[in-house]
C-alpha cells in the first residue's frame, strides 16, 4: 500500500500583507522615503488623514486609494468609533486575505493615538499574515520644535486627557505635561467629538490638585501644511474652559517647580551638587 504524502497545494496561499505607515504632521514634507515607495508600490492603499489635501497628494503616489474616513458615523448619525474603527480593519482584511499589498496611510505617527493601525495589525498577524509598522512625524515630535523645548530637560509625562481624568494619574510637576485631545475631555462614549464647558472646567479643578490658576499652560496645534503657522497660545490654567479648542488641540503644562535634587542617591554615588554644575 502507497501512501501520497499530503497535498500542500490545498493549503491557502497567504501572500497578502498589511503596511501601515505615517504620513506626518505637514502635507507631503514629513513623512519616510521608505513609506512612500511602500505608497507607491501597494496593490490598494487605505488613507485615514484629516483633510483632502493627503488625499489627493496620495492618490499620486498610487492609483487605488481609498478614504477610510466614511466609516465615521456621517451627518446626523450616532455611531459608536469602536464600531467604526472595526469596518476600517474589515474592509483592510478583505484586500489582505486576497493576497494584496495592502497600505494603511495615517496621519502622523501610525501608532500613536490610533487604534486602528494597532487592531489591523494584530487581526493581520492572527490570520497568518505579515504585518508591519513604520514610524512616523508625530504631532508630540512637532510640538517640541515649535516650542523650542527639549523634554530631555526635565523630563516629560504624557497622557489623553479623558483618560487622565478617570484614572488615578499623578503629574510629576517637576516635568512637562501633555494631555492630548483636551476637546474631548471626560467624553467617554466615543460618540461625540467635543466635550461640554462643564466638563472642562471639572479637568481645570482636577488640576489645581498640583498647579494653580494663575499657571501659565499653552493650548498647542501643528500646523498641517507648510505655509501654515502652528496654534501656540499661551494661557493661565484658569482660563481653559473658556477657550475655542479642536479636535486637534493640545495642552500643554510646564514644570511648576524645579527639579529636586535626591540627596540619598547623590551619597550612593559619590557625586556633590558642585559636581552637577
Amino acid at each position: 500500500m502507497i501512501i501520497e504524502p499530503p497535498d500542500s497545494s490545498s493549503e491557502p496561499v497567504k501572500n497578502g500583507q498589511l503596511i501601515c505607515v505615517g504620513t506626518g504632521i505637514q502635507l507631503a514634507g514629513q513623512i519616510g522615503r521608505l513609506s512612500v515607495s511602500y505608497i507607491q508600490l501597494a496593490d490598494v492603499v487605505f488613507s485615514l488623514v484629516p483633510d483632502g489635501f493627503t488625499d489627493r497628494w496620495l492618490a499620486t503616489l498610487n492609483d487605488d486609494v481609498r478614504s477610510l474616513q466614511l466609516y465615521y458615523a456621517q451627518a446626523g448619525e450616532i455611531k459608536n468609533r469602536r464600531d467604526s474603527y472595526q469596518q476600517m480593519v474589515d474592509a483592510m482584511l478583505v484586500e489582505v486575505r486576497a493576497n494584496k499589498i495592502v497600505v494603511c496611510a495615517l496621519y502622523g505617527h501610525p501608532g500613536v493615538f490610533s487604534c486602528v493601525s494597532h487592531m489591523a495589525i494584530a487581526q493581520t498577524k492572527k490570520l497568518g499574515f505579515s504585518a508591519k509598522m513604520l514610524a512616523g512625524v508625530s504631532a508630540e515630535a512637532c510640538l517640541w520644535a515649535d516650542l523650542g523645548i527639549d523634554p530631555g530637560s526635565s523630563g516629560h509625562q504624557s497622557y489623553e486627557a479623558t483618560q487622565f481624568m478617570l484614572y488615578q494619574h499623578v503629574p510629576d510637576t517637576c516635568a512637562h505635561l501633555v494631555l492630548w485631545q483636551i476637546a474631548l475631555a471626560g467624553e467617554h462614549t466615543l460618540t461625540q467629538f467635543g466635550t461640554t464647558k462643564a466638563r472642562m472646567q471639572i479637568l481645570v479643578e482636577h488640576l489645581t490638585q498640583w498647579y494653580s490658576l494663575d499657571h501659565g499652560v499653552v493650548i498647542y496645534e501643528a500646523a498641517n501644511l507648510a505655509v501654515q503657522a502652528p496654534r501656540i497660545e499661551r494661557i493661565k490654567l484658569g482660563e481653559l474652559a473658556g477657550v475655542q479648542l479642536t479636535t486637534i488641540s493640545t495642552l500643554l503644562i510646564p514644570p511648576s517647580q524645579p527639579l529636586r535634587l535626591n540627596h540619598e542617591m547623590l551619597a550612593k554615588l559619590a557625586i556633590t551638587e558642585t559636581d552637577l554644575g
